[in-house]
């Protein structure tokens, strides 16, 4: 029997959506590794254990994104400048290196539709996920507006990111941007399932994503889709992200068809 390369994940709670996919892109490469996920009350501990067993990848859920930082050897330069790491990958010698791999998943979504250099974007919100977002997006030289209901917040971010900061009725103008994200968690089925943008202000020829992806099918997408729009849901941010985890810990190219059909059966709704 081959020796298993081990990945899982470090949560609270832990979750079966990474673990289907990473295994299912494990099985269609024949590759020997292993997903598990953890869920983890001590995470200094976590991190000793990964070294010691040499376990190859962790993904990191919060509210361990920040708190990890300080116990690794090395982050990443977009990580460090997002100031979070979504994936930790060991070199095999026991070094650490953090990765964020959330604005990957949601650039790549993105990029899927459309080039994103140049691109006026409307960014929702301006917390963990709207962070990394807006960091993505100044890598690929979008010229972003970010809205907040908290203008505060969302003029610190634009500082750092080189964005402009709006007041949240900045809504009632997505028409005049090619992309409109929504990074709040407004439309999950768990709590507020009203859309963020009124359908009034959206338009055809644009693009519009939303990070929510239970349901998938958000009002916002939904009345996107309607009026012609371009629709990219949280289904595939998560799967980019997921595939940019798969790449680092493999280094092979991620079977993305695959992956995104054992997303798809575990979600239930795509």
């Amino acid at each position: 029997m081959l020796p298993v390369t081990l990945c899982g994940s470090l949560s609270r709670l832990a979750s079966p959506l990474g673990r289907s996919m990473h295994e299912a892109g494990y099985r269609a490469l024949g590759l020997s590794f292993a997903y598990v996920p953890f869920e983890v009350e001590d995470l200094a501990g976590a991190i000793v254990g990964m070294r010691a067993l040499g376990i190859r990848g962790f993904g990191v859920s919060h509210p361990f994104k920040q708190e990890v930082m300080p116990l690794l050897d090395e982050i990443e330069g977009v990580a460090r400048r997002i100031g979070a790491v979504n994936t930790i990958v060991n070199d095999g010698k026991g070094r650490l290196v953090g990765h964020n791999t959330d604005w990957v998943g949601a650039v790549r979504a993105l990029e899927e539709s459309r080039p994103l250099t140049g691109a006026t974007v409307l960014l929702l919100g301006a917390g963990g996920a709207a962070r990394a977002i807006a960091f993505g997006l100044r890598e690929r030289a979008a010229r972003t507006t970010i809205a907040n209901r908290d203008l505060g917040k969302a003029e610190a971010l634009a500082a750092e990111t080189g964005a402009t900061a709006a007041p949240f009725d900045e809504t009632a103008r997505a028409a005049d941007y090619d992309v409109v994200i929504n990074a709040t968690t407004l439309g999950q089925s768990d709590g507020s399932v009203a859309s963020p943008v009124p359908a009034d202000s959206l338009r055809a020829g644009q693009l519009v994503m939303d990070i929510v992806y239970k349901p998938v099918h958000t009002l916002l997408v939904k009345a996107a889709a309607r009026c012609g729009a371009s629709v990219v849901h949280g289904g595939r941010m998560l799967l980019h992200q997921a595939a940019a985890q798969f790449e680092l810990y493999t280094g092979r190219p991620a079977p993305l068809a695959v992956m995104d059909e054992a997303l798809r059966r575990s979600i239930g709704e795509l």
